[in-house]
């Protein structure tokens, strides 16, 4: 706590300074004060619609005019551009193989930082990650960043907080449709319907699209179609919405570019876009189902929700020789009825939420040599998990300046595998078979917090928590010290947080500041390198930062975006076993004090939007990531870290009736960066490292066209 507090007296000036700037020009426009973000509708922090100034949590909203003038391609850019979010791209092709970072978790930020579509999770049992480009940006209504809550709500993998993205629903007066093509760097097309239409009480929305790139790299051609489709029927008191969508990926995968220079080796300068994997490839296609019945009655409002959803990977790794083959099942069921009761307290106006979460996956792996071989695999693992939540979350006004949050999470998880092995099938002589096993447990989060309005325009606000994560089933999937197949259960992972800020809205801008803090205990850490490993409970770790986000329109025509974090992540205490070797050598590495790996300390972000005139607008925007150490270098002792970049975007925009041109040159400059490297475990390859360059300069032109 001492640390925490000497976090909080070094960025006090860095405060004050960065306040000061903002808030001169704003305050010329104080008695003029309109607070847009507390009219602002949000529905992740409560799973309800509310006002923002409502409930005392930390939340920016994306809305879909943002979506239009930025610069961003993909979801993950987009996210980037937002304070206390970084990424880490393997390729850069249209996000194919993208994770994000919220509040500095490093490589487990895609498990620690909790997605949603609709309020359904996006987040599966598997490590295959989120698929962004499964969810159009013109299917996109608004995006809801809750940063450090959401795991009263939400449950497990909220630890970093929730992003919620809410896709566009017919609403009144719906009669419209849109056409749009794109082509760009890298032989990249892609093509893109949309219609919305409502009657008096039925109405429907649709969106579609199909992309093809052949990527900045060798072997890293990505084909990508979706649609999804929202029908709404009006009630007397409330709705039904059904939303379906469908996705299909297939993607080649070129691998990384290994550097190593006590054997003259730097294939990222001298063969930069290169395959080490010609070979490689993976598909993946999925279907989903939402159901939703919001209904009023004399306690207030309830929401049934129910939905089902599937997901087919394969993939084939050729590992120089010896080929592996995969074919990954999982269906999702979900069960989410909740209840948001409004009743004074003690003569103050009060809303309870209460609810019940119930989650099923069944999960099967099939391993073999080839996808001829794959009917007799030589392993099929299958899995089931269940959680099974209550929650309640309370928001009490107190007077006409201070709100209290109070919510607490019950939740059961009870996951089972068996892995059944074929020693007869091609390949399977040299393999082995998990004993079957299962883990029944429970945990629970906890929230408080509070926001006082000091003034029309500036609002305090404190928070403290409990988060937890359980282990996913490839996290567990690994081997014993003698290479034979194992089920290592582990034990759920916790977070306890504080977080103190304020917010500062005005007329004409707006300014965010927040300090975190995190202490991580049984961090779930996978670690596919060693032996005997695999995976394991980390010593304990801390997150602490500080966040600045503002807006400022200084006139009319021009608007000012600005993010910058500080991210201070360490380990507090520990050793790492056998985490420094390979082969017959095997090392603990101390890791008390040192670094996370992937999480870069500073990170800044500007974007200048112009109106130069009506329907014209230029956007630039750049970003500043700060070095980072590489993955599985946890006693940062590799000597080399991901370098800092610096790149800038530039976008054009031109509406004219019902026609919109667009044009946009992404990593202007043309820098050579990565954001993303691992480094060598084996004792023989001290200094090898493997990393993942990003794209040169590159460029699309999009055309659309609406119709009314």
């Amino acid at each position: 706590m001492k640390a925490y507090f000497e976090l909080q007296n070094r960025v006090l000036l860095s405060l004050g300074l960065t306040g000061s700037l903002l808030a001169a020009p704003i305050s010329a426009y104080a008695q003029q004060a309109n607070l847009k973000i507390a009219d602002e509708v949000v529905v992740t922090a409560t799973r309800f619609s509310d006002k923002y100034a409502d409930t005392p949590v930390n939340v920016t909203v994306i809305t879909a005019d943002d979506i239009r003038n930025s610069t961003a391609k993909t979801l993950p850019d987009l996210l980037s551009e937002q304070a206390g979010i970084t990424v880490h791209d393997f390729f850069g092709n249209n996000a194919a193989t993208t994770t994000i970072d919220m509040r500095g978790f490093g490589v487990t930020g895609g498990q620690n930082t909790l997605i949603l579509v609709d309020g359904r999770r996006l987040v599966d049992i598997d490590l295959s990650g989120v698929q962004w480009s499964s969810i159009p940006f013109a299917a996109i209504e608004r995006i809801e960043v809750v940063r450090g809550s959401g795991a009263v709500m939400y449950g497990d993998g909220a630890s970093a907080g929730v992003i919620n993205i809410i896709t566009r629903s017919p609403v009144a007066g719906d009669r419209t449709a849109s056409i749009s093509v794109r082509a760009g760097s890298y032989d990249q097309y892609e093509g893109q319907v949309s219609a919305r239409y409502m009657g008096g009480r039925a109405g429907i929305s649709f969106t579609g699209s199909n992309l093809e790139s052949r990527g900045y790299r060798d072997n890293n051609r990505n084909r990508q179609s979706n649609a999804l489709a929202d029908i709404r029927w009006l009630t007397d008191k409330g709705e039904i919405s059904i939303k379906a969508s469908s996705d299909n990926q297939g993607i080649r995968l070129p691998g990384a570019r290994m550097v190593q220079p006590s054997a003259g080796i730097d294939l990222l300068n001298t063969n930069r876009r290169g395959a080490a994997t010609p070979l490689d490839y993976a598909q993946r296609a999925g279907n989903q189902l939402l159901l939703d019945w919001r209904q009023q009655i004399s306690l207030g409002e309830f929401i049934i929700g129910a939905g089902y959803r599937d997901k087919r990977q394969t993939a084939y790794f050729d590992f120089g020789g010896f080929p592996d083959y995969r074919v990954t099942d999982l269906n999702v069921w979900s069960f989410t009825p909740r209840l948001r009761i409004g009743q004074p307290l003690f003569g103050h106006a009060n809303t309870l939420v209460v609810g019940y979460d119930q989650y099923r996956w069944d999960y099967q792996l099939r391993k073999s040599n080839s996808t001829v071989a794959i009917t007799q695999p030589v392993n099929n693992i299958l899995a089931t998990q269940e959680t099974h939540a209550v929650y309640v979350h309370n928001t009490t006004r107190l007077g006409s300046r201070a709100t209290l949050v109070a919510g607490w999470r019950e939740e059961r998880f009870r996951t089972s595998a068996s892995d059944t092995y074929d020693l007869t099938a091609p390949g399977g002589a040299f393999g082995s078979g998990a004993p079957a096993d299962s883990q029944s447990t429970s945990t629970y989060a906890y929230e408080l917090g509070l926001r006082y309005q000091v003034a029309p325009t500036l609002a305090l606000i404190g928070k403290l928590g409990r988060s937890y994560r359980y282990a996913n089933v490839d996290e567990i999937y690994e081997t014993t010290p003698a290479f034979t197949a194992q089920f290592q259960f582990l034990r759920p992972q916790v977070n306890q947080a504080t977080e103190l800020g304020f917010e500062l809205n005005e007329r004409r801008g707006g300014l965010r500041a927040t300090l975190f803090n995190i202490n991580v205990n049984d961090e779930v850490h996978l670690d596919a390198f060693t032996s005997g490993i695999g995976n394991t409970n980390l010593p304990p770790s801390r997150r602490r930062g500080l966040e600045l986000d503002g807006r400022w329109k200084p006139v009319e025509a021009l608007t000012l975006n600005a993010a910058y974090s500080y991210t201070e992540a360490r380990f507090r205490a520990g050793t790492l076993v056998g985490g420094g070797g390979f082969g017959a050598f095997f090392a603990n590495v101390a890791i008390a004090g040192k670094q996370v790996p992937l999480v870069p300390r500073h990170k800044a972000n500007l974007r200048v939007t112009w109106t130069i005139a009506t329907g014209t607008r230029l956007s630039v925007a750049g970003t500043y990531v700060a070095s980072q150490f590489m993955d599985n270098d946890e006693g940062n002792t590799l000597g080399v870290t991901i370098p800092a970049y610096a790149v800038a975007d530039l976008k054009f925009t031109h509406e004219r009736g019902p026609w919109r041109l667009s044009a946009v040159i992404n990593n202007l400059f043309d820098r050579d960066y990565f954001n993303y490297a691992v480094r060598s475990n084996q004792v023989s390859a001290a200094d090898r490292y493997n990393a993942y360059p990003l794209p040169a300069r590159n460029a699309f032109l999009a055309v659309e066209r609406a119709f009314k």
